[in-house]
């Protein structure tokens, strides 16, 4: 199998989306396209799948798409059951038609053959049991059984109408059966949303094992680096690649733009002290020849240009706290949670100053709800909160944070702070990327990401001590969840959080309270911890061996330094000695060539084709001689610059 865009670009009307697509795929390659929000990346999926929206890209290669050995593409597109009336075990059964049509013939010729003993009979049921046990058909079963397991759906919920599904589990059955019917290529957009831990743990191994190939887009950064060998970079509308998981490939990125910028800024002294040089020598009669051929150096140049800066605008803020809470913040004694008509679980833990929790667990165990109980938006059942001397509370609902609104940022932000001016409010909104015209935003036309920003910049600015966050995460870009992660990171107040996102959970939380749908566990450890000593869930692969030695050996290429001592002064006059022989033998080298070509002007010489040939011959021979010189004389002038800047 092999896919393969070439200089291709994507547009709608007149704005070019990406403007320079190299993609390609091949084998069982596991593949990640990663980007800020709205460079493109669902866009490149959607053309993988529809062509048509493929046009010629701004580099000088040619535009081409090649296909071999893909049959089918799977792609998760929008939702749309035919009959809702029918079972989710009748909707998922829908992919194993093939299977099932052959297994009813093998029933019908079982029934046949128990009164008709013909050869051709069995002939037929032998070649019905070759191609089952082909497309797997003593296994089928098992397997789908499996896979609505792991999305948490019950054995009862297989026998429901799919009417009485909500959308979010409707978009789940439509993953399974997309799993399911295992594509040649399969796409994937966003997989690990709406999903929880447990099962993104084990999507990622049947991913990982999956016999074909697989794109996928997403900003969970743990679960990429633990299935992806190839990453596609999208920034500034053009793409880069890079072999590695995602840990290797941030590494591998800063690597590249570091050595990039290092040649062309070198690449600009360079320039600037051979154009110095030319100024210098120029008018001088002696000098007027290397001048021009300086002048030449530079004008052969392969210019390089300057390396575009990563893309790093996110949102940032100083959080200012505004009193300090006392020791113990917040203390939980046999707390019974949940609704009037249900006690969800039951939860013992104390928060001190400056700790961080991350809650971790399944969907629906109740995670949320324990954060509602805590800051008074649903009744305790029974048990104790006690909320620590001087401790101000900074709620976050993943919810409320996506609420509509006709209202504008601006007025929505000025709602909440009255007192501030102007330039104050609009200096807060920009510390959380709202610049400019984007402060008269209507709140509903916002995107998800946009919302929870505007959320975060309201709840940060009152200055609270303790955060009780619900899913801050959910649609942030990678670089929006970074700069999360680092403020939360300095933050010097308390923290309490849920959150699916393994990689922000194991960077933040200092400890962990775990719902398994049973019980709710505290664990005094990361996360990273968790998983190697208690968790039973997920047993993590020692797969990253060979990017581990490709890092150390890049570490130790970057390291390797000249640790021969030398007398600065004495290494100086060294070189000036030898610049000064250099240019004597260069005024030489320039005479005799002037001679040999002032012979060339002899007619006796220039009107015999023989004696031309050997003096040009010659001549070669000399500048030849004379363009070794050069350089080093160029290579001593470098030495000798680094050593007057030392």
């Amino acid at each position: 199998m092999n896919f393969r865009i070439t200089n291709g670009s994507v547009s709608f009307g007149a704005d070019t989306i990406l403007e320079e697509i190299n993609f390609e795929v091949k084998g069982k390659e596991k593949v990640a396209i990663v980007g800020r929000n709205g460079c493109g990346k669902s866009t490149l999926l959607k053309s993988i799948v529809n062509n048509d929206m493929l046009k010629e890209g701004i580099s000088e290669n040619k535009f081409s798409i090649y296909k071999e050995g893909i049959y089918n593409i799977g792609y998760l597109k929008q939702i749309d059951f035919q009959d809702e009336n029918i079972t989710m075990l009748e909707e998922i059964l829908k992919v194993y038609s093939d299977i099932i049509n052959i297994e009813n013939k093998m029933n019908e010729l079982v029934i046949k053959m128990q009164e008709d003993k013909s050869e051709e009979l069995v002939i037929q049921y032998t070649k019905l049991n070759d191609r089952y046990e082909i497309l797997d058909g003593y296994t089928y079963k098992k397997e789908y059984n499996t896979v609505i397991n792991k999305f948490g759906f019950s054995d009862e919920d297989k026998y429901k109408k799919m009417s009485e599904f909500s959308g979010g589990q409707k978009t789940k059955i439509a993953f399974i059966k997309l799993l399911l019917s295992k594509p040649d290529l399969l796409l994937l957009d966003e997989p690990t949303n709406h999903l929880d831990i447990e099962t993104i743990q084990w999507l990622e191994s049947y991913l990982k094992n999956y016999p074909k190939a697989v794109v996928i887009v997403s900003h969970d950064r743990m679960f990429i680096n633990r299935i992806v060998d190839k990453i596609y970079e999208i920034e500034y509308g053009t793409m880069t690649s890079y072999t590695g998981n995602y840990d290797y490939f941030e590494k591998q990125k800063r690597i590249n733009y570091e050595k990039q910028l290092k040649d062309f800024e070198y690449q600009q002294k360079e320039i600037k002290r051979l154009t110095d040089l030319v100024d210098r020598f120029r008018y001088k009669a002696s000098k007027a020849k290397m001048a021009q051929a300086k002048l030449k150096q530079i004008e052969r140049m392969v210019k390089l240009e300057e390396p575009n800066k990563y893309d790093l605008r996110s949102f940032k803020t100083n959080f200012t706290i505004e009193k300090q809470s006392g020791e113990n913040v917040l203390c939980i004694s046999n707390l019974d949670f949940g609704y009037k008509d249900k006690n969800i679980g039951n939860v013992s833990f104390d928060l001190y100053k400056g700790k961080k929790i991350g809650i971790i667990g399944p969907n629906g165990t109740g995670k949320s709800t324990l954060l509602k109980t805590i800051v008074g938006k649903l009744p305790k059942i029974s048990g104790e909160i006690k909320i620590g001397h001087n401790v101000e509370i900074g709620y976050f609902d993943q919810a409320l944070g996506l609420l509509d609104s006709n209202k504008k940022v601006f007025d929505d932000f000025y709602g909440e702070f009255p007192s501030l001016t102007t330039t104050e409010i609009r200096n807060s909104l920009a510390s959380f990327m709202f610049y400019g015209e984007d402060v008269f935003k209507e709140i509903n036309i916002l995107s998800g990401g946009e919302k929870v920003r505007l959320a975060l910049s309201k709840i940060l600015k009152k200055g609270p001590n303790l955060l009780i966050l619900d899913e801050p995460t959910n649609h942030m870009d990678i670089v929006g969840k970074e700069s999360l992660e680092n403020m939360l990171i300095e933050y010097e107040g308390s923290i309490l959080f849920v959150s699916h996102d393994r990689f922000f959970v194991n960077k933040v939380a200092d400890s962990l309270l775990v719902f398994d749908g049973r019980d709710i566990k505290y664990y005094n450890c990361r996360y990273d911890e968790y998983i190697e000593k208690y968790s039973n869930i997920y047993n993590i692969e020692e797969s990253n061996i060979s990017l581990k030695d490709k890092d150390n050996l890049i570490k130790s290429e970057e390291n390797k330094k000249d640790k021969r001592y030398n007398n600065p002064l004495k290494e100086k006059g060294k070189i000036e000695r030898r610049i000064k022989k250099l240019e004597e033998d260069i005024s030489e080298i320039e005479q005799e060539i002037s001679k040999y070509k002032k012979e060339l002007e002899d007619e006796e010489i220039y009107s015999d084709y023989k004696k031309v040939s050997e003096i040009n011959q010659e001549i070669e021979k000399i500048e030849k001689e004379l363009n070794i010189k050069y350089s080093e004389w160029e290579e001593m002038n470098n030495k000798l610059s680094r050593l007057e800047n030392i």
